[in-house]
């Protein structure tokens, strides 16, 4: 009696224990209880040591049949239950685990994408603002345009146009934005065409119009050879075979210096060398916000490098002052900073060779420039020498015009002008003559004045010369191409100089 009371006991146990997951039960007082996992439905029914059938009257549910259990020779019961089929599947957690992790990396790649997607639009986006306000400003300007400007915009569109193309393709969902983004770039590109074609003043058109009256021209002399006299040739380029300058061409606009618009003060022009005057090394010199200091400088050995703003080479110095720098022999001349100085840079080592002070002469905006700054000396060169252009207090603030020795920057001759330095906006020199321009309003200035260092005549001219921005900062001279690089609130432009064919009788 007592071995069934403690079987059933053990049984009940063991029952509640595997409903609750547990493989091995042992009991407290030596009754021990083990299960194993079921594999296949048992039938076969557990009866106690010394019975044959079950008790009398007694049933057995399905659920408590798959048991079997014994009594060791300690009176300890053991029992082993099959419970139903409740394996855990782990294989398919396994796989679902696996498949989670795959579509996390998929998704961090994608992830990454789309940052890296969103980071280019918010770059293209400022560009397509920063290219709207251009548009918007070459529709209502009057200004002429080069060809380079219109394919730069060109460029810069179509970089876009590609972008947008490259989003489409890698975007598997919605592209409405995309496609409405690509139609408006679509449409800029539409709107830079047609404006190429309908600006009135867009250089291309007036460039091609003047090729065909060229052509015109030409058939008429060629009709009319031998009626004519022929028009004597330009003067040689650094040749003074000529009676001055009589006019000048519009301006061709070069670029914005590489600094940007903030950068309003400076000097730039071609290095010029009487051995070697086919010689073309272009020097851009932006001064500081400050308006006085000159700092970098960048070389550059072909208009096409610095067009396209490569293969420069940049220096630093400390340091200039003012836009009255020039390059001459491979060297840079500047005024150095807070003082009469005058510094030679070598171009090659951006060393200072010479230091020397210009005697007398007035500095740190005692007599600059009319609109300009820290300009008190200008430095020039003209097809004969290296020229300093400045004012002293004993002239009263009147021009005053030095040829210095491009080696030892020591003065070789001195003339004292008629012509007040602070009401002339900037000089250059031809030939030995100083040409001094006026501000007349924010589109134009004048060729006014002259003086001949030759004759030591002075007197007024009216040549008119447009400009692109109000101040004009700089300008110098070079023999060889005859033009004049102007440095015009931050913008670089050239002109073309014409001179008169016969030189001029003394009176």
């Amino acid at each position: 009696m007592s071995y069934c009371l403690l079987f059933s006991l053990a049984l009940l146990f063991c029952l509640g224990s595997a409903s609750r997951g547990l493989t091995t039960l042992t009991t407290a007082h030596s009754l021990e209880l083990t299960t194993t996992p079921i594999l296949t439905q048992a039938t076969d029914t557990w009866l106690p040591p010394g019975s044959t059938s079950l008790p009398e009257g007694g049933t057995l549910s399905q659920s408590l049949s798959n048991f079997t259990g014994s009594v060791d020779s300690h009176g300890t019961c053991q029992c082993s239950v099959s419970l139903p089929d409740t394996t855990f599947p782990a294989d398919r957690v396994e796989r679902l685990e696996f498949t989670a992790h795959i579509l996390s990396q998929k998704f961090e790649r994608e992830f990454s994408k789309v940052k890296e997607y969103v980071q280019l639009i918010s770059v293209y986006e400022k560009k397509l603002l920063n290219l709207t306000v251009r548009v918007e400003v070459m529709e209502k300007d009057s200004i002429s345009y080069t060809e380079l400007d219109f394919e730069l915009i060109k460029l810069e569109v179509k970089e876009m146009h590609k972008l947008v193309i490259q989003l489409k393709e890698n975007f598997a969902g919605s592209t409405d934005i995309i496609d409405i983004l690509e139609v408006e770039i679509r449409n800029m590109t539409l709107l830079v065409e047609k404006l190429e074609t309908l600006d009135k003043n867009n250089v291309l058109s007036i460039r091609r119009q003047i090729l065909a009256l060229k052509t015109k021209l030409k058939e008429c002399e060629d009709s009319k050879s031998g009626l004519v006299p022929a028009t004597p040739p330009p003067p040689a380029p650094g040749s003074c075979s000529h009676g001055g300058v009589v006019n000048i061409s519009a301006p061709s606009v070069i670029q914005l210096n590489w600094l940007g618009f903030s950068y309003k003060y400076g000097a730039w022009g071609r290095d010029y060398s009487p051995q070697h005057p086919e010689r073309a090394l272009y020097w851009v010199a932006p001064l500081n916000t400050d308006a006085r200091t000159l700092e970098y400088y960048r070389l550059y050995d072909s208009l096409d490098n610095l067009l396209m703003y490569s293969q420069s080479r940049a220096y630093q110095i400390r340091y200039g002052q003012g836009g009255g720098t020039v390059a001459f022999n491979n060297n840079l001349y500047v005024n150095w900073y807070n003082g009469r100085n005058i510094a030679k840079i070598n171009l090659t080592s951006n060393e200072v060779i010479v230091s020397r002070p210009l005697a007398l002469a007035a500095y740190n905006n005692r007599f600059s420039y009319a609109n300009v700054n820290w300009q008190d000396i200008d430095l020039a060169v003209d097809e004969q020498a290296l020229w300093a252009i400045y004012a002293t207090e004993a002239s009263t603030g009147n021009i005053v015009i030095s040829k210095l020795n491009d080696t030892t920057l020591e003065v070789i001759s001195t003339w004292v002008t008629k012509q007040y330095k602070p009401s002339v906006s900037n000089a250059f020199i031809v030939c030995g003559v100083l040409y001094a321009t006026r501000t007349l309003n924010t589109k134009t200035e004048e060729i006014f004045y002259y003086y001949d260092t030759n004759t030591e005549r002075e007197g007024n001219l009216a040549i008119t010369m447009r400009k692109m921005q109000e101040r004009i900062q700089s300008i110098n001279y070079h023999p060889f191409d005859q033009k004049l690089y102007v440095y015009n609130d931050g913008y670089l432009l050239n002109y073309d100089l014409v001179f008169l064919q016969k030189p001029k009788q003394p009176v």
